[in-house]
């Protein structure tokens, strides 16, 4: 046979060897996901997250009244073991599933008994919401054994890597048990962590500050190798511990406070609110820790932008009744919250995090409970101390006049000549680069909904008519032909340019150029419109991180009161979002069909106040930086060129028969 003459093998070699059928959809079960994802559930540079996850349900019955006592161990294997004296897992079998109860929290994705949140409740107030908690310290353990004291009777099972190896059994209490209480004992897999030490520090960190928050609590660590024993317990609460903590001297005493809601209380649930500790100080690093239920949100969230806001609210409205501000002056959130450190410790009724290692709080309401609370307590201490008042703001109005300053630095080294700005630009009032965004919106009425419900003082809002011309194959001393792309390079302030070119960035007018289109399919083409615009021609922005997409909301869900919780809308990005608003409703004990929904055709159905909570406020939004993948300049390109380009229709055409069906099009 000539060489030149394919074979059948080596015709077949060059097509893809597995068919792709019903066959080929594999279904993971149990706790599969975890195996197979870990970094989706945990932190994997270490286990220190899945141990906090026993220490949080410790905690968490301490929070709830029920026990006195945590005890970790080290032991010399390498495992770790939480014990606590509260009401013990229960262990009787489940009415519905007729398992174990105790083996469904160690076994099921979404399973315990944070959910329940109605009255009566196992627990009210909880850090564990998603429901995954222990059961992704089992799933990535090599073994895992509880002990349970509970009802005069005493149960224990074992677990390897998430299996049942030794079911539950239960013998009468003896002498020497404990009355209740829950023991867990966990052997980490060292195969799903980069490191299978502990760190120290932070462990200790975490148990020291535990203590911190629930007063009364005894904490203990136990290292049996070393044989060093660690035993907190704190009755001063958060004013020791920030004090403590400290590197210099705070300027005045420290502010502190602690409200919760009462029954009678309209806009949030009963128990629900915060206690802090703030303190003001001239020079040093600030200290700033924040927590939920207990639980540490390293990353911050809407709490600590509620304690944010009511610290400003307070300070700014002092600084105006004592006429204290100079001429020229302006006032930003950030001139208070930068010399101060605090310690917060919010209740809230439902949660809901950012990624399951639970770093950031997300949700909208704990914003406006902990402001709620924090303005009025920080008013009244600033009239009853008003010599420290007034020390305070004559720091806040330093700050302030120091940030102007470097604001008019920079705007001195853009020299004269700037181009007239857009006429439909309505512009910001800071020309600080690092405060001032810009919003690029669809349409005219969605501009006058983004005008009106701004920050005017750092956020300028650029409407775009229609869509913006595809820019891919457009010449670059061609591009000013076109209205929309000429207003956006006037605005911000930067001229097209190439990947390899070193344009001047001293003109940039926004650190933040933000695009704000409809959640729909015409609101993503538009992004995928100015994005080209952006990767072609402004490169550089997008490599020094300037470029933004904005999220809004789809669906709103207006929910009736339920149980402890007051009427609420809550905004979903997409319907897997709504979905599980539904299902958290249900959780509450909301009826099926009590809910409203109404799905936003446009931007412009929103009125200025829905944009700013959804959109706009920098606490509550959703903001996506636009970043360079992993392949390269040269490879992204390639792949802009089949999308954008104007012959590349056979390509796309190509794209969407092999793709087409892995794509959920709403139209």
């Amino acid at each position: 046979m000539s060489s030149k003459t394919p074979t059948k093998a080596s015709n077949t070699s060059t097509q893809p060897s597995a068919t792709y059928g019903e066959g080929s959809i594999r279904v993971l079960k149990g706790l599969e996901p975890v195996k197979q994802r870990p970094g989706m559930y945990t932190r994997t540079d270490n286990p220190l997250h899945i141990i906090q996850e026993v220490i949080d349900n410790a905690a968490d019955e301490a929070l709830a009244g029920f026990g006195k006592r945590i005890a970790v161990t080290q032991h010399t294997d390498g495992s770790v073991s939480v014990e606590d004296d509260g009401r013990g897992i229960p262990f009787g079998l489940h009415p519905e599933e007729q398992v174990p109860v105790v083996e469904i929290v160690f076994t099921r994705l979404h399973a315990g008994g944070k959910f329940d949140k109605g009255s009566g409740g196992a627990y009210s107030f909880s850090g564990g919401l998603h429901g995954v908690g222990v059961s992704v310290t089992n799933a990535l353990s090599t073994r895992l054994q509880v002990t349970v004291s509970r009802e005069k009777q005493v149960a224990q099972l074992a677990f390897s890597g998430g299996d049942v190896i030794e079911p539950v059994t239960v013998r009468p209490a003896v002498s020497g048990d404990r009355k209740n209480g829950t023991t867990v004992r966990a052997w980490p897999d060292a195969k799903y962590f980069e490191s299978a030490e502990l760190p120290k520090a932070e462990l200790v960190h975490m148990l020291r500050s535990k203590a911190v928050l629930m007063p009364g609590v005894t904490i203990t660590l136990t290292n049996e190798k070393s044989g060093e024993v660690q035993t907190w317990l704190y009755k001063g609460g958060l004013r020791d511990y920030l004090t403590q903590s400290l590197n210099t001297d705070p300027i005045i005493p420290l502010f502190e406070g602690e409200q919760y809601a009462a029954n009678a209380d309209d806009n949030f649930a009963e128990g629900e609110g915060a206690a802090w500790c703030v303190a003001f100080t001239e020079e040093g690093s600030p200290m700033r820790e924040s927590y939920v239920n207990l639980i540490p949100t390293v990353a911050g969230g809407t709490h600590e932008a509620g304690l944010k806001d009511g610290l400003f609210n307070a300070i700014k409205g002092f600084i105006e009744m004592h006429s204290l501000l100079p001429k020229g002056v302006k006032l930003m959130p950030d001139d208070v919250f930068s010399r101060a450190s605090f310690v917060l410790s919010a209740k809230v009724l439902d949660p809901q995090f950012q990624g399951q290692t639970k770093e950031r709080l997300n949700s909208r309401d704990a914003l406006r409970l902990v402001g709620t609370f924090v303005k009025p307590a920080m008013e009244l201490w600033l009239n009853q101390h008003v010599e420290y008042g007034k020390k305070l703001a004559e720091l806040v109005i330093k700050q302030a006049q120091a940030r102007q300053r470097a604001g008019q630095k920079v705007e001195k080294k853009k020299g004269s000549g700037v181009a007239v700005l857009p006429g439909k630009l309505t512009d910001c009032e800071s020309r600080d680069l690092s405060l001032n965004e810009v919003f690029l919106v669809e349409g005219d009425s969605a501009g006058g909904s983004a005008k009106m419900g701004r920050n005017k003082e750092t956020q300028a809002i650029l409407p775009l008519r229609g869509k913006v011309l595809n820019a891919w194959e457009v010449e670059r001393d061609l591009l000013f032909k076109n209205n929309e792309i000429h207003d956006i390079s006037v605005a911000i302030g930067v001229d097209p340019h190439g990947p390899n070119d070193s344009p001047d960035l001293s003109g940039l007018r926004y650190g933040k150029i933000c695009i704000l289109s409809d959640a729909d399919v015409d609101g993503s083409h538009i992004q995928v419109l100015l994005l080209t615009l952006f990767f072609r021609h402004f490169p550089k922005l997008i490599e020094a991180g300037n470029i933004y997409i904005a999220r809004p909301p789809l669906f709103r869900v207006d929910a009736p009161a339920r149980g402890k919780k007051p009427a609420a809308k809550f905004y979903a990005l997409d319907e897997g979002e709504q979905t599980a608003i539904l299902d958290k409703l249900r959780k509450e004990g909301c009826r099926e069909g009590a809910w409203s929904i109404s799905r936003f055709k446009g931007l412009g159905e929103m009125n200025a106040e829905q944009l700013w909570d959804t959109t706009l406020n920098p606490d509550t939004r959703r903001l996506l930086p636009v970043a360079y993948g992993e392949p390269g300049f040269a490879d992204t390109e390639v792949s802009f060129n089949k999308l954008m380009g104007k012959g590349e229709a056979a390509s796309r055409r190509e794209l969407m028969e092999l793709h087409g069906d892995a794509v959920e099009i709403d139209v």
